[in-house]
């Protein structure tokens, strides 16, 4: 019997209209629609033109008894609404996840955390088996949400090395549930980048660095102390990922130590603060100090003068394998697979006229 649309006054077209007009049983249309395998090539031209023809829209309730999956993902972000918006990074990485979600037929379903309250929120979303899994981005040390995910059973992949409360695989730490987890070379790019300074003749380099409870600040500070194992605690200030927090620590490091003739920054809308004080200051870059960021945000560097030298990363690449991971996960669920390997992408130093 047709179904009615609610508030339309229409029928919807039947997975049994669909048969009767591809003239073919109702299992094999609902293989097809479902996209099962062992169906002929040309009943499955059949059952697609009675589909386009009837305007048929598959029942998601139904289609989710049948598959056992949801089609939709929850990105989880770790931060409050004004950086999700305000950070570039945000934007590429959940481009790069929403795309190759779609290639997968998947939904995108976004969260994010203002305070605590927001845990039980995300809890109870997640365990009322609304998504198939769950992509995490941004967490911070004593963050709940990998406990919070861990109870729900829900299949996870972690943007960015998780922290001491997470467990990466089997033989990891006690705390915390296992899950993989794409990044970049963090450290290695960070070693780079101050080497970069180094080989440039600068004698004083600084580190404007991001929030030391997030494993990607504290890995590119752990690359500038390889660079220069001997640098003073003096030479190193705490942002926040921000434009604003850039510009005040860079403030705090000219009053700490005038003589400074470089910094390297954690990320480049806290290098656009940086470049923001120097010029307060009345202090040529890179004449007088020379700046490299990380990231390589087009929306950031692209305002920035002088040309911003940054450390690149892929974003939206990142985004994209962290669907990749979760997917394989979602495929090998119940089969006593081992937890895919964590990913770690490359990165490059982009050198432009600031260093």
């Amino acid at each position: 019997m047709p179904e009615q649309t609610p508030g339309f006054g229409t029928t919807r077209p039947t997975l049994e209209a669909v048969a009767a007009r591809a003239g073919v049983s109702r299992a094999t249309v609902s293989r097809v629609v479902n996209g099962g395998a062992g169906v002929r090539a040309s009943l499955v031209e059949k059952v697609s033109r009675a589909v386009e023809e009837l305007g048929y829209v598959p029942n998601h309730a139904a289609r989710a008894l049948v598959t056992r999956r949801n089609g939709a993902v929850a990105v989880i972000i770790a931060e409050p609404e004004f950086r999700i918006f305000s950070d570039p990074f945000f934007a590429q990485q959940i481009r790069g996840i929403s795309r190759e979600l779609t290639a997968h037929d998947s939904q995108l379903v976004l969260l994010w955390v203002e305070g605590p309250g927001d845990h039980e929120r995300i809890a109870r979303y997640l365990g009322g088996g609304h998504v198939d899994g769950a992509l995490a981005l941004s967490l911070h040390e004593d963050d709940e949400l990998p406990a919070i995910i861990g109870r729900t059973k829900v299949p996870a992949v972690f943007g960015g090395r998780p922290g001491r409360s997470v467990r990466t695989g089997p033989e990891g730490a006690a705390a915390g549930p296992a899950v993989p987890y794409v990044d970049c070379d963090n450290r290695g790019g960070a070693r780079e980048a101050v080497r970069h300074l180094v080989s440039l003749g600068r004698k004083t380099v600084a580190h404007i660095a991001g929030p030391l409870d997030q494993t990607s600040a504290l890995d590119r500070a752990d690359g500038y102390r390889d660079a220069l194992p001997g640098a003073g605690s003096e030479l190193i200030s705490e942002g926040a990922f921000t434009e604003q927090s850039g510009a005040r620590a860079m403030a705090e490091l000219l009053d700490r130590v005038p003589g400074l003739d470089a910094v390297f920054a954690a990320n480049d809308l806290m290098a656009a603060g940086a470049l923001a004080t120097l010029r307060e200051r009345g202090l040529r870059v890179p004449q007088d100090v020379a700046v490299v960021g990380f990231d390589d945000m087009a929306s950031v560097v692209e305002r920035i003068d002088p040309p911003l030298t940054t450390v690149r990363q892929d974003v939206e690449e990142m985004g994209r394998l962290m669907v990749r991971l979760l997917m394989r996960l979602l495929g090998e669920r119940g089969s006593g697979a081992p937890l895919p390997e964590p990913v770690i992408t490359p990165t490059v130093l982009v050198r432009r006229a600031s260093a």
